[in-house]
């Protein structure tokens, strides 16, 4: 098969989930005998044509001069050069800046996308432009001839709110098996004596509600928030919790080394997030042996099952911070890593795209 991939600033990835998923499945799609291609931004830090197997086709992406909109414009120079080729399969990786094209995409090919979460529903949005994404959400249903979601929570939505059918893949992530105690020096700190947070600095990813618990807790065990606060929101939380010393900011980390690291040796992991489906970060968080605290919702609860604690409110983070220690809840660890190893695993979700793709090429020839 001739497999184009688009959505992302493209691979080797130097940015998110939906990077890191287009790197390992173009890669193990090459490894397979396909013809795989990924669209790069023109700025993308590996400026190569090929990258392990895969063709890399670089495109002008302004969103570093003009901002959110640069995206859509990155978007249609990759459609428009979709329009050359001779794909069999599109898969586009979510939908926001890349659904208003859909009218150029071209015809013969299959068009598969992986629908991402809610995006409409983020809170960091105007009220506008949560009706302009639910537009544009509406727009990639209608357009795309088969729909992936990456959790139960989205496949029911699109059932419920479109009556239309997608298939069922989850996220992936690799399991850590090499702790090293020595990186907590750089940060000051000792194992399993520290607590986590890791996620964008969104109002949706319930941070603010997490820090007023540790607050409610007069807990003094230091609090990492890890994730760019240098924006509006971030330079709030930095304000209202500046007299609180436990709670320390340090921006975002891009080393996974170190991430993997504080993962493994924290205290108690901290997830908050609450829109969309299987996020990155919870898979990341239990391959990494983290005990794992989120936030009480469909999405996080069908990874976690039982085996997470749960929160909705400040003080409920209160009442864990005063009773929940690592070490004894080994158990809850050990079936979250189980969890990756036996179902979230990349192998395991390379395999079902491709079988699916497999599918999809069989029922329309």
């Amino acid at each position: 098969m001739k497999i184009a991939i688009l959505g992302t600033r493209g691979i080797p990835n130097h940015y998110g989930g939906f990077e890191q998923f287009a790197e390992y499945f173009s890669v193990y799609l090459a490894e397979n005998g396909h013809e795989v291609y990924v669209y790069n931004t023109h700025n993308h830090p590996y400026l190569q044509t090929t990258y392990k197997g895969v063709n890399i086709i670089h495109k002008y992406d302004p969103e570093y001069k003009i901002g959110t909109a640069g995206q859509f414009i990155y978007d249609l120079n990759c459609i428009l050069d979709l329009r050359k080729h001779h794909f069999d399969i599109i898969l586009q990786l979510g939908y926001t800046s890349s659904s208003v094209w859909h009218w150029l995409l071209p015809k013969k090919p299959l068009i598969i996308t992986n629908m991402d979460g809610l995006e409409w529903k983020r809170t960091k949005y105007s009220k506008m432009v949560q009706k302009v994404l639910l537009y544009a959400e509406q727009l990639a249903v209608k357009s795309s001839d088969y729909l992936i979601a990456d959790s139960i929570g989205i496949q029911s939505y699109l059932k419920k709110k479109y009556q239309k059918e997608s298939t069922y893949i989850a996220y992936g992530a690799t399991l850590f098996l090499q702790p090293d105690e020595t990186i907590l020096e750089a940060y000051q700190l000792k194992k399993h004596q520290f607590n986590m947070i890791l996620a964008r600095l969104e109002p949706e990813n319930n941070i603010e509600t997490i820090l007023n618990g540790v607050v409610l807790s007069n807990d003094t065990t230091p609090m990492l928030v890890i994730g760019n606060h240098n924006t509006t929101f971030g330079t709030y939380l930095k304000e209202k919790f500046k007299t609180h010393p436990n709670i320390r900011f340090l921006g975002a980390i891009y080393n996974l080394e170190h991430l993997d690291n504080l993962r493994y040796f924290s205290n108690l992991y901290f997830h908050g997030h609450s829109v969309g489906g299987t996020n990155p970060s919870l898979l990341e968080a239990m391959a990494s042996s983290a005990l794992i605290i989120a936030h009480k919702n469909e999405f996080n609860q069908a990874i976690l099952n039982d085996n997470a604690y749960y929160f909705l409110n400040a003080e409920e983070v209160q009442k864990l911070l005063s009773k929940i220690k690592k070490n004894d809840n080994l158990q809850l660890i050990q079936n979250n890593v189980n969890a990756i190893a036996n179902e979230y695993n990349w192998n395991t979700i390379n395999d079902k795209y491709l079988q699916l793709f497999k599918a999809c090429m069989a029922k329309n020839n």
